[in-house]
């Protein structure tokens, strides 16, 4: 969830209506509006719970064409019908919902046409980034001089290398469009050239709970973060994000 005053919005929908209610109210929060629906990706962890949340909401989902056409084909005819508003968007083509200028910008990922965002209001910007296998240098054009930065640190690859998924999986999930492990993420944080260091708030997410261990997640990126240059050092918080329990509010 993403709130100013004015405009409430809502990041991927992987999470059904019920949950989604469940966990904003163990944080206080409720939602009486809903201004948008963003979707980075097809895949069901990112909206799986899209088409009953719009509906609910009586929302708009933003998305590309082609990530739209992918969602379709994994839904029955009734839920379409009822699935609402649907605003297409292009990675590279900024807009706006309410006082929130909106950025989406391609990421290497194994999906038809997948998005990551950064977000500007009130002299904030805020940026969500997860499911890529690498970091180009458009990508981290877009991560830079954030107040908050959400990133994904996927995976530690001894971890994954010697775990349970099935070979395919491993190097689907090493590969250039898979995800990132926490050795990629270290580097990009150690790296001023690269990672400004400005964020007020630094949250790693999309950990795996089956190739990574968020107590592993942390010491590599507070050790990558100790490496920084004395002039640029991190001065920010370091969130460590759970698949169970949510993170926030954050006052940005």
């Amino acid at each position: 969830m993403l709130e100013t005053d004015n405009t409430s919005l809502l990041i991927d929908a992987g999470l059904g209506k019920k949950e989604l209610l469940r966990r904003l109210e163990a944080l206080g929060r409720s939602i009486s509006h809903l201004d948008g629906i963003l979707i980075s990706h097809e895949h069901s962890d990112h909206c799986g719970g899209m088409a009953h949340i719009a509906r609910s909401w009586k929302t708009t989902a933003y998305l590309t064409e082609l990530t739209h056409r992918e969602i379709l084909k994994g839904l029955t005819e009734g839920i379409v019908k009822k699935m609402g508003r649907v605003e297409f968007i292009r990675p590279g083509q900024r807009f706006a919902i309410g006082d929130i200028e909106i950025s989406p910008f391609a990421i290497p990922h194994d999906a038809v046409d997948p998005i990551g965002f950064s977000f500007r209001s009130n002299g904030s910007k805020v940026a969500i980034v997860t499911d890529l296998g690498y970091l180009p240098e458009l990508v981290k054009q877009h991560l830079r001089e954030c107040d908050c930065l959400i990133l994904e640190s996927n995976h530690d690859l001894e971890m994954l290398k010697v775990g349970p998924y099935p070979w395919h999986i491993k190097q689907r999930v090493m590969s250039r469009t898979g995800h990132l492990s926490n050795s990629i993420v270290s580097e990009y944080l150690a790296d001023p050239d690269h990672f400004d260091g400005r964020a007020r708030y630094l949250i790693l997410a999309h950990v795996s709970e089956t190739n990574n261990n968020y107590d592993v997640v942390r010491i590599c990126a507070e050790e990558a973060l100790n490496r920084r240059p004395a002039e640029s050092s991190f001065r920010g918080e370091l969130i460590i994000a759970s698949q169970t329990i949510p993170v926030g509010p954050l006052h940005i």
